[in-house]
Protein backbone atom coordinates (compact mmCIF):
# COMPACT_ATOMS: atom_id res chain seq x y z
CA UNK A 1 0.00 0.00 0.00
CA UNK A 2 1.31 3.62 -0.98
CA UNK A 3 1.83 5.29 2.79
CA UNK A 4 2.43 9.10 3.05
CA UNK A 5 3.32 11.37 6.41
CA UNK A 6 4.84 14.81 6.74
CA UNK A 7 6.46 16.40 9.94
CA UNK A 8 7.19 20.06 10.80
CA UNK A 9 6.41 22.99 12.05
CA UNK A 10 5.38 26.49 10.29
CA UNK A 11 8.34 28.05 11.68
CA UNK A 12 10.38 25.04 12.23
CA UNK A 13 13.76 24.46 11.01
CA UNK A 14 12.35 22.04 8.23
CA UNK A 15 9.36 20.58 6.59
CA UNK A 16 9.82 16.57 6.06
CA UNK A 17 7.76 14.20 4.08
CA UNK A 18 7.82 10.16 3.95
CA UNK A 19 6.41 8.47 0.92
CA UNK A 20 6.20 4.27 0.88
CA UNK A 21 5.23 1.75 -1.67
CA UNK A 22 6.04 3.15 -4.82
CA UNK A 23 7.76 0.50 -7.13
CA UNK A 24 11.13 0.76 -8.07
CA UNK A 25 12.18 1.91 -11.21
CA UNK A 26 9.99 5.29 -11.68
CA UNK A 27 12.29 7.89 -12.93
CA UNK A 28 11.58 11.36 -10.75
CA UNK A 29 12.31 14.67 -12.39
CA UNK A 30 13.75 16.63 -9.16
CA UNK A 31 12.77 19.96 -11.46
CA UNK A 32 8.90 18.61 -12.05
CA UNK A 33 8.75 18.27 -8.12
CA UNK A 34 10.36 22.10 -7.39
CA UNK A 35 8.20 23.50 -10.18
CA UNK A 36 4.87 21.89 -7.97
CA UNK A 37 6.21 23.42 -5.34
CA UNK A 38 6.67 26.58 -6.93
CA UNK A 39 2.75 26.32 -8.01
CA UNK A 40 1.40 26.02 -4.81
CA UNK A 41 3.35 29.61 -3.87
CA UNK A 42 1.75 31.06 -6.75
CA UNK A 43 -1.32 33.22 -6.72
CA UNK A 44 -3.04 36.75 -6.25
CA UNK A 45 -3.30 37.65 -2.68
CA UNK A 46 -0.61 35.64 -1.26
CA UNK A 47 0.77 37.34 1.32
CA UNK A 48 4.58 37.95 2.54
CA UNK A 49 5.34 34.29 3.76
CA UNK A 50 5.90 33.49 0.23
CA UNK A 51 8.31 36.44 -0.40
CA UNK A 52 10.44 34.45 2.40
CA UNK A 53 10.42 30.89 0.80
CA UNK A 54 11.23 29.50 -2.05
CA UNK A 55 10.77 25.93 -1.89
CA UNK A 56 13.11 22.90 -3.62
CA UNK A 57 12.57 19.50 -2.31
CA UNK A 58 15.82 17.98 -0.78
CA UNK A 59 15.10 14.21 -1.68
CA UNK A 60 16.87 12.33 1.66
CA UNK A 61 16.50 8.81 0.77
CA UNK A 62 14.48 6.28 -1.97
CA UNK A 63 15.93 8.07 -5.25
CA UNK A 64 19.00 7.58 -6.41
CA UNK A 65 20.16 8.43 -10.06
CA UNK A 66 16.81 10.21 -10.79
CA UNK A 67 15.43 6.62 -9.67
CA UNK A 68 13.09 5.16 -7.11
CA UNK A 69 14.87 2.03 -5.79
CA UNK A 70 11.49 0.36 -3.86
CA UNK A 71 12.62 2.01 -0.31
CA UNK A 72 10.41 4.82 1.46
CA UNK A 73 11.66 8.11 -0.06
CA UNK A 74 11.62 11.07 2.50
CA UNK A 75 12.11 14.91 1.36
CA UNK A 76 13.03 17.87 3.04
CA UNK A 77 11.69 21.13 2.48
CA UNK A 78 13.97 23.98 4.62
CA UNK A 79 12.15 26.98 5.64
CA UNK A 80 13.74 30.23 5.01
CA UNK A 81 12.39 32.03 7.50
CA UNK A 82 13.70 29.54 10.55
CA UNK A 83 16.49 31.88 11.06
CA UNK A 84 13.84 34.33 12.39
CA UNK A 85 12.72 32.18 14.65
CA UNK A 86 15.22 29.76 15.86
CA UNK A 87 15.23 31.88 19.41
CA UNK A 88 11.71 31.86 19.84
CA UNK A 89 11.08 28.08 18.91
CA UNK A 90 14.34 26.04 19.78
CA UNK A 91 14.24 22.42 20.48
CA UNK A 92 16.18 22.63 23.94
CA UNK A 93 14.83 24.93 26.62
CA UNK A 94 16.13 28.23 25.17
CA UNK A 95 14.86 31.61 26.66
CA UNK A 96 11.25 31.59 27.64
CA UNK A 97 11.01 35.39 27.35
CA UNK A 98 12.04 34.94 23.39
CA UNK A 99 8.86 32.91 22.89
CA UNK A 100 5.73 34.67 20.85
CA UNK A 101 3.23 33.97 22.41
CA UNK A 102 -0.07 33.42 20.47
CA UNK A 103 -2.01 35.27 23.22
CA UNK A 104 -5.58 34.93 21.95
CA UNK A 105 -6.92 32.76 19.73
CA UNK A 106 -8.31 33.37 16.16
CA UNK A 107 -12.25 32.35 15.10
CA UNK A 108 -11.87 29.96 12.25
CA UNK A 109 -8.59 28.67 13.14
CA UNK A 110 -7.49 25.42 15.03
CA UNK A 111 -6.06 28.11 18.14
CA UNK A 112 -8.82 27.15 20.74
CA UNK A 113 -9.82 23.31 19.92
CA UNK A 114 -6.34 22.54 19.91
CA UNK A 115 -4.92 24.45 23.12
CA UNK A 116 -7.86 22.84 25.00
CA UNK A 117 -7.22 19.81 23.18
CA UNK A 118 -3.83 19.65 24.68
CA UNK A 119 -3.55 21.72 27.47
CA UNK A 120 -1.53 24.58 26.10
CA UNK A 121 -1.73 27.90 27.88
CA UNK A 122 -1.60 29.59 24.65
CA UNK A 123 -1.66 28.93 20.95
CA UNK A 124 1.75 28.71 19.38
CA UNK A 125 2.37 25.08 18.84
CA UNK A 126 -1.21 24.85 17.86
CA UNK A 127 -0.70 26.88 15.08
CA UNK A 128 2.88 25.97 14.34
CA UNK A 129 1.58 22.53 13.07
CA UNK A 130 -1.84 23.45 12.09
CA UNK A 131 -0.75 25.94 9.52
CA UNK A 132 -1.51 25.50 5.50
CA UNK A 133 2.27 25.77 5.52
CA UNK A 134 2.20 21.71 6.01
CA UNK A 135 0.50 21.41 2.65
CA UNK A 136 3.73 22.33 1.36
CA UNK A 137 5.22 18.51 2.30
CA UNK A 138 2.49 17.27 0.64
CA UNK A 139 2.87 18.69 -2.41
CA UNK A 140 6.38 17.47 -2.30
CA UNK A 141 5.01 13.55 -2.46
CA UNK A 142 2.01 14.54 -4.39
CA UNK A 143 4.69 15.26 -7.17
CA UNK A 144 5.94 11.88 -6.96
CA UNK A 145 2.86 10.56 -7.30
CA UNK A 146 1.98 12.29 -10.15
CA UNK A 147 4.78 11.39 -12.34
CA UNK A 148 3.94 7.77 -10.76
CA UNK A 149 0.67 8.45 -12.55
CA UNK A 150 1.90 10.09 -15.77
CA UNK A 151 3.52 6.53 -16.09
CA UNK A 152 -0.38 5.34 -16.22
CA UNK A 153 -1.26 7.90 -18.53
CA UNK A 154 -3.27 9.95 -16.00
CA UNK A 155 -2.76 13.80 -15.07
CA UNK A 156 -3.95 15.79 -12.54
CA UNK A 157 -4.23 19.54 -12.59
CA UNK A 158 -6.81 21.95 -10.91
CA UNK A 159 -8.63 25.70 -12.04
CA UNK A 160 -10.17 28.23 -9.93
CA UNK A 161 -13.87 27.91 -9.91
CA UNK A 162 -14.95 30.80 -8.15
CA UNK A 163 -13.31 33.68 -5.91
CA UNK A 164 -15.81 35.47 -3.05
CA UNK A 165 -18.96 35.85 -4.84
CA UNK A 166 -17.41 35.49 -8.52
CA UNK A 167 -17.72 32.25 -10.22
CA UNK A 168 -16.80 30.55 -13.57
CA UNK A 169 -20.48 29.45 -15.42
CA UNK A 170 -19.29 26.97 -17.62
CA UNK A 171 -17.44 23.47 -16.87
CA UNK A 172 -13.72 24.01 -17.90
CA UNK A 173 -12.85 21.31 -20.69
CA UNK A 174 -9.24 19.41 -20.06
CA UNK A 175 -7.49 21.04 -22.68
CA UNK A 176 -7.97 24.50 -21.16
CA UNK A 177 -7.03 23.52 -17.56
CA UNK A 178 -3.65 22.23 -19.50
CA UNK A 179 -3.16 25.62 -20.96
CA UNK A 180 -3.34 26.90 -17.11
CA UNK A 181 -0.77 24.92 -16.21
CA UNK A 182 1.75 26.18 -18.53
CA UNK A 183 1.66 29.54 -17.96
CA UNK A 184 4.62 31.12 -16.69
CA UNK A 185 2.38 33.54 -14.07
CA UNK A 186 0.13 32.29 -12.46
CA UNK A 187 -3.11 34.86 -11.28
CA UNK A 188 -6.20 33.15 -9.89
CA UNK A 189 -5.71 30.06 -12.47
CA UNK A 190 -9.06 30.99 -13.83
CA UNK A 191 -9.52 29.63 -17.65
CA UNK A 192 -11.94 32.33 -18.28
CA UNK A 193 -9.88 35.72 -18.51
CA UNK A 194 -12.80 38.04 -17.86
CA UNK A 195 -13.94 35.88 -14.93
CA UNK A 196 -10.58 35.93 -13.62
CA UNK A 197 -10.19 39.81 -13.82
CA UNK A 198 -13.58 39.91 -11.70
CA UNK A 199 -11.86 37.67 -9.21
CA UNK A 200 -8.81 40.25 -8.80
CA UNK A 201 -10.69 42.78 -8.59
CA UNK A 202 -12.82 40.92 -5.97
CA UNK A 203 -9.64 40.26 -3.94
CA UNK A 204 -8.44 43.91 -4.21
CA UNK A 205 -11.90 44.94 -2.23
CA UNK A 206 -11.22 42.67 0.42
CA UNK A 207 -7.49 43.99 0.74
CA UNK A 208 -8.37 47.04 1.19
CA UNK A 209 -10.95 46.32 3.96
CA UNK A 210 -8.59 43.94 6.08
CA UNK A 211 -10.40 41.08 5.24
CA UNK A 212 -10.03 37.45 3.64
CA UNK A 213 -11.79 35.22 0.58
CA UNK A 214 -12.65 32.09 0.00
CA UNK A 215 -13.70 30.14 -2.82
CA UNK A 216 -14.02 26.46 -4.94
CA UNK A 217 -11.46 24.66 -7.25
CA UNK A 218 -11.68 22.04 -8.94
CA UNK A 219 -9.01 19.30 -8.89
CA UNK A 220 -9.71 17.30 -12.87
CA UNK A 221 -8.08 13.50 -13.12
CA UNK A 222 -7.82 13.19 -16.61
CA UNK A 223 -7.16 9.23 -18.29
CA UNK A 224 -8.56 7.07 -15.03
CA UNK A 225 -9.05 3.85 -16.13
CA UNK A 226 -12.39 2.82 -14.79
CA UNK A 227 -12.02 0.12 -12.34
CA UNK A 228 -10.26 1.71 -9.72
CA UNK A 229 -11.82 1.82 -6.25
CA UNK A 230 -14.28 -0.76 -5.06
CA UNK A 231 -18.18 -0.71 -3.27
CA UNK A 232 -16.97 -3.90 -1.35
CA UNK A 233 -15.98 -1.89 1.45
CA UNK A 234 -17.43 1.85 2.71
CA UNK A 235 -13.52 2.61 3.38
CA UNK A 236 -11.95 1.50 0.02
CA UNK A 237 -14.62 3.33 -2.22
CA UNK A 238 -13.03 5.64 -4.74
CA UNK A 239 -15.31 8.95 -3.38
CA UNK A 240 -14.98 8.54 0.06
CA UNK A 241 -10.96 8.20 -0.20
CA UNK A 242 -10.90 11.00 -2.33
CA UNK A 243 -13.08 13.13 -0.40
CA UNK A 244 -11.37 12.63 2.61
CA UNK A 245 -8.52 13.51 0.92
CA UNK A 246 -9.30 17.12 -0.12
CA UNK A 247 -11.52 17.62 2.77
CA UNK A 248 -8.14 17.21 4.94
CA UNK A 249 -6.54 19.97 3.64
CA UNK A 250 -6.19 23.33 5.66
CA UNK A 251 -9.55 25.97 5.12
CA UNK A 252 -11.34 23.18 3.14
CA UNK A 253 -15.16 23.00 4.43
CA UNK A 254 -16.59 20.81 1.61
CA UNK A 255 -16.10 18.51 -1.22
CA UNK A 256 -17.92 17.63 -4.32
CA UNK A 257 -17.45 15.10 -6.69
CA UNK A 258 -18.82 15.70 -10.21
CA UNK A 259 -22.44 18.00 -9.71
CA UNK A 260 -23.27 16.49 -6.44
CA UNK A 261 -24.32 19.85 -4.94
CA UNK A 262 -26.84 20.67 -8.01
CA UNK A 263 -27.50 16.48 -8.30
CA UNK A 264 -29.18 17.03 -4.73
CA UNK A 265 -31.90 19.46 -6.37
CA UNK A 266 -32.80 18.16 -9.44
CA UNK A 267 -34.73 15.16 -11.46
CA UNK A 268 -32.63 11.90 -11.71
CA UNK A 269 -33.06 12.09 -15.38
CA UNK A 270 -31.64 15.58 -15.60
CA UNK A 271 -28.76 13.99 -13.83
CA UNK A 272 -27.21 10.40 -14.29
CA UNK A 273 -25.41 9.88 -17.15
CA UNK A 274 -26.34 8.14 -20.53
CA UNK A 275 -24.63 5.13 -21.60
CA UNK A 276 -24.10 4.03 -25.06
CA UNK A 277 -21.89 2.06 -27.62
CA UNK A 278 -19.89 2.89 -30.44
CA UNK A 279 -16.45 3.08 -31.32
CA UNK A 280 -13.65 2.41 -28.92
CA UNK A 281 -11.85 5.22 -27.36
CA UNK A 282 -9.88 5.74 -23.97
CA UNK A 283 -10.94 2.02 -22.53
CA UNK A 284 -13.65 0.67 -23.88
CA UNK A 285 -16.62 1.40 -26.55
CA UNK A 286 -19.03 2.69 -23.84
CA UNK A 287 -19.43 6.20 -24.11
CA UNK A 288 -21.31 8.96 -21.66
CA UNK A 289 -23.23 11.69 -22.98
CA UNK A 290 -22.14 14.20 -19.84
CA UNK A 291 -20.21 13.51 -16.82
CA UNK A 292 -22.18 14.47 -13.94
CA UNK A 293 -20.93 11.41 -11.82
CA UNK A 294 -17.62 13.49 -11.85
CA UNK A 295 -15.96 9.83 -13.22
CA UNK A 296 -17.36 7.60 -10.50
CA UNK A 297 -20.35 5.40 -9.58
CA UNK A 298 -20.49 3.47 -6.97
CA UNK A 299 -17.35 3.78 -5.35
CA UNK A 300 -15.73 3.37 -8.67
CA UNK A 301 -13.80 4.96 -11.17
CA UNK A 302 -15.86 4.57 -14.70
CA UNK A 303 -13.47 5.90 -17.61
CA UNK A 304 -14.73 9.57 -17.19
CA UNK A 305 -12.77 12.37 -15.84
CA UNK A 306 -12.87 12.36 -12.48
CA UNK A 307 -13.58 15.98 -11.35
CA UNK A 308 -14.28 16.67 -7.14
CA UNK A 309 -14.64 19.89 -6.14
CA UNK A 310 -12.60 21.84 -2.81
CA UNK A 311 -14.77 25.05 -0.82
CA UNK A 312 -12.19 27.09 0.76
CA UNK A 313 -13.56 28.90 3.61
CA UNK A 314 -11.72 32.34 4.14
CA UNK A 315 -8.23 32.60 5.66
CA UNK A 316 -9.02 32.88 9.49
CA UNK A 317 -6.34 35.42 9.97
CA UNK A 318 -7.20 38.56 9.27
CA UNK A 319 -5.66 42.23 9.48
CA UNK A 320 -8.68 43.63 10.84
CA UNK A 321 -9.34 40.89 13.71
CA UNK A 322 -12.50 39.69 14.77
CA UNK A 323 -13.23 39.57 18.06
CA UNK A 324 -11.36 36.67 20.71
CA UNK A 325 -10.53 36.48 24.37
CA UNK A 326 -7.45 36.81 26.06
CA UNK A 327 -6.10 33.24 26.87
CA UNK A 328 -4.37 34.44 30.32
CA UNK A 329 -6.63 36.76 31.36
CA UNK A 330 -10.09 35.50 29.72
CA UNK A 331 -11.10 39.32 29.12
CA UNK A 332 -12.54 40.42 25.75
CA UNK A 333 -9.93 41.02 23.05
CA UNK A 334 -8.83 41.32 18.99
CA UNK A 335 -7.80 37.85 18.33
CA UNK A 336 -3.80 37.48 17.40
CA UNK A 337 -2.38 38.78 14.06
CA UNK A 338 0.09 36.65 12.34
CA UNK A 339 1.49 37.12 8.66
CA UNK A 340 -1.05 35.98 6.39
CA UNK A 341 -2.64 35.32 2.93
CA UNK A 342 -5.87 37.29 1.38
CA UNK A 343 -6.92 34.52 -0.75
CA UNK A 344 -5.20 31.15 -1.57
CA UNK A 345 -7.60 28.98 -3.97
CA UNK A 346 -5.14 28.75 -6.73
CA UNK A 347 -2.58 27.24 -3.90
CA UNK A 348 -5.06 25.10 -2.51
CA UNK A 349 -6.03 23.54 -5.75
CA UNK A 350 -2.42 22.96 -6.32
CA UNK A 351 -2.31 21.07 -2.89
CA UNK A 352 -5.61 19.28 -3.66
CA UNK A 353 -3.91 18.37 -6.62
CA UNK A 354 -1.40 16.02 -4.51
CA UNK A 355 -3.67 14.87 -2.35
CA UNK A 356 -6.01 13.70 -5.15
CA UNK A 357 -3.15 12.12 -6.99
CA UNK A 358 -1.53 10.42 -3.88
CA UNK A 359 -5.06 9.03 -3.96
CA UNK A 360 -5.38 7.95 -7.07
CA UNK A 361 -1.75 6.20 -6.82
CA UNK A 362 -2.85 3.88 -3.88
CA UNK A 363 -5.90 2.91 -6.08
CA UNK A 364 -3.85 2.02 -9.03
CA UNK A 365 -1.11 0.45 -6.99
CA UNK A 366 -3.64 -1.73 -4.89
CA UNK A 367 -5.14 -2.96 -8.30
CA UNK A 368 -2.00 -3.30 -10.27
CA UNK A 369 0.75 -4.04 -8.08
CA UNK A 370 4.28 -4.72 -9.10
CA UNK A 371 7.32 -4.21 -6.56
CA UNK A 372 9.24 -2.39 -9.68
CA UNK A 373 7.79 -0.43 -12.64
CA UNK A 374 8.35 -2.85 -15.27
CA UNK A 375 5.62 -5.12 -12.97
CA UNK A 376 2.96 -2.66 -12.82
CA UNK A 377 3.20 -1.66 -16.07
CA UNK A 378 2.81 -5.23 -17.84
CA UNK A 379 -0.32 -5.30 -15.10
CA UNK A 380 -1.94 -2.29 -16.20
CA UNK A 381 -1.52 -2.86 -20.01
CA UNK A 382 -2.69 -6.38 -19.45
CA UNK A 383 -5.82 -4.63 -17.41
CA UNK A 384 -5.69 -2.32 -20.48
CA UNK A 385 -6.26 -5.21 -23.08
CA UNK A 386 -9.06 -6.64 -21.01
CA UNK A 387 -10.89 -3.48 -21.19
CA UNK A 388 -10.69 -3.08 -24.91
CA UNK A 389 -12.09 -6.82 -25.33
CA UNK A 390 -14.61 -6.88 -22.85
Amino acid sequence: MLRYFTAGESHGEALVAFLSGLPAGLKVDQSFVDRELWRRQQGYGRGGRMKIERDSAHILSGIRHSMTIGSPISVQLDNRDWKNWQEALPVGEGDPALHKRVASPRPGHADLAGALKYNFPEARYVLERASARESAARVAVGAIAKVFLRELGIEVLSHVVAVGNVAAQKEVPWEQIQALYNQEEILLNCADPETQQRMKDEVDKVLKTGDSLGGVFEVVAHGVPPGLGTYAQWDERLDALLAAAVMSLQAVKAVEIGSGIAAAASPGSAVHDEIGYGQPANFTAFTRTRNNAGGIEGGVSNGEEVRVRGYLKPISTLRRPLQSVDFATREPVRAAYERSDVCVVPAAGVAAEAMAALTLARCALEKFGGDSMGETLRNFHGYRRQLENY
